[in-house]
């Protein structure tokens, strides 16, 4: 029996006691998509296999710098940060590279932690879309930048003046994947081994920059992969003496880092999205899908642009959208319809960035169109040519800040209903605190423009 066989309790058992393994790798989520996790010995491992167990909440009341959230009710000093319950899930069993034998699950938060959990959030809008009559597919696409770098270096320079594995603007090039093949040969035995296969990598516009496009599967395994792929990418660059930042935008002086999802549904093993006989083979449920995205992505883009760094990206000419439009193939727009064929009938949640949770991303994007769908929505004008030049009704603009997306969320009576309230209270709560974090730092660009001066 492989990894990826393993569906029940009792594979994973049969595995673990097979591979003589004395201890078992266990991984969960948090808010932000951070892996966090533990080693357990194999009899702790198996009684939470039979029981669950319990892992302290303070991961969901924490941000990625360990900080504990002062403005959430469902954890915190006010509760003492009790154990929640947790379920280990045995058919995300993994084999990890490099750690001979050993076996990664995915956990997932159970009880009252669910109704804040983001991998249980994106399964409760799955449920939703099961209830219509559809299935979800999607992929996910990500750019990250390389670096010649470590953990301890990045931080006596400061950040600054890090050195990226390639110099210099070379997107798509030959020379360079051919000249770092051994590292692309890495990146690519690391994706079939952990089960997040790459559909095609290549170097991106800038120094150091890669991108990856996973291959597609059923919604909730495409999210735990990208989850993974985040995860392990940034595990296998340490362990080469390189860093991988998935951050939105690491420096004003190039493109930010997306974090596409293709996204398509199926009623009936067939397409939903295809309809031969309309303009661009858009189906009706495809059309009020996207309209559906369309309205909605002022009110979900914090759970897609989820950080302070994420809005530094949303500037006009930068590959990123700035407001909510469609077009056809048009890689300006936020939403992008990729049309011709029942099999590659999708659209492309262009507004995502790599700094998302996969989870919540994902979430996002279905639930704003499965709310489309419920609506009978109609989309705006499509945009031809380039959508950065717009200003005229085709337009629908996006928050331009953290802080009023979060807000957008808090207020979305869509949100509320698609993810719950726990869930919009608890996470426009936790963005509300990562604006609060960065306003109670001094930059050194304020130091520098008015120190002096004013």
């Amino acid at each position: 029996m492989q990894a990826r066989d393993v569906k029940t309790i009792q594979d994973a058992k049969t595995l673990i006691e097979t591979r003589q393994l004395t201890h078992i790798k266990v991984g969960i989520f948090d808010n932000d998509g951070v892996m966090r996790g533990k080693y357990m010995s194999k009899s702790k491992f198996f009684s939470a296999l039979d029981k669950g167990f319990a892992f302290c909440d303070v991961i969901l009341g924490w941000d990625v710098k360990d900080q504990l959230y002062d403005n959430v009710d469902f954890t915190g000093w006010h509760t003492g940060y009790p154990d929640a319950s947790v379920k280990i899930l045995p058919d995300t069993c993994r084999d990890v590279t490099g750690e001979d034998g050993m076996l990664l699950f995915i956990a997932e938060f159970d009880g009252d932690a669910r109704k804040v959990c983001p991998r249980s959030t994106l399964h409760r809008v799955l449920d939703k879309a099961r209830a219509m009559g559809f299935e979800v597919n999607a992929a996910f696409e990500y750019e990250f930048f390389l670096f010649n770098e470590t953990p301890d270096s990045i931080r006596e320079k400061g950040y600054r003046d890090l050195k990226p594995i390639t110099p210099d603007w070379f997107g798509y090039s030959m020379i360079r994947n051919s000249v770092h093949s051994d590292l692309y040969k890495a990146i690519l035995d690391l994706s079939e081994e952990m089960d997040f296969p790459i559909e095609g990598i290549h170097s991106e516009t800038g120094p150091g920059v890669l991108e990856a496009a996973l291959t597609y599967d059923l919604a909730d395994l495409a999210a735990d992969k990208a989850a993974l792929f985040k995860t392990f990418m940034k595990v296998l660059a340490q362990r080469r003496d390189m860093m991988a930042t998935f951050m939105a935008k690491w420096s004003n002086d190039y493109p930010g880092q997306s974090g596409h999802i293709h996204i398509s549904l199926t009623k009936n093993g067939q397409s939903a999205f295809f309809d031969a006989n309309n303009d661009l083979e858009m189906s009706d449920i495809q059309r009020h899908f996207l309209a559906g995205q369309q309205k909605f992505m002022p009110e979900v883009l914090c759970m897609v642009a989820p950080t302070i760094n994420s809005y530094s990206r949303m500037v006009p000419g930068f590959w990123a959208p700035t407001h909510a439009t469609w077009g056809a193939e048009n890689r300006t727009t936020a939403l992008r319809i990729i049309h011709g064929s029942e099999n590659s009938q999708r659209i492309e949640y262009r507004i995502g960035a790599a700094d998302a949770n996969p989870y919540l991303a994902l979430a996002a994007a279905l639930a704003s169109g499965l709310a489309g769908i419920e609506q009978k929505l109609e989309p705006l004008a499509r945009v031809t040519g380039n959508a950065y030049e717009i200003d005229h009704p085709k337009a629908i603009e996006l928050p331009a800040s953290l802080g009023a997306a979060a807000l957008n969320l808090k207020n979305s009576s869509m949100a509320r209903e698609m993810f719950g309230s726990a869930f919009v209270d608890h996470f426009s709560a936790s963005r509300d605190w990562e604006e609060r974090e960065y306003r109670r730092h001094i930059s050194d660009w304020e130091l520098n423009r008015y120190f002096e001066i004013i």
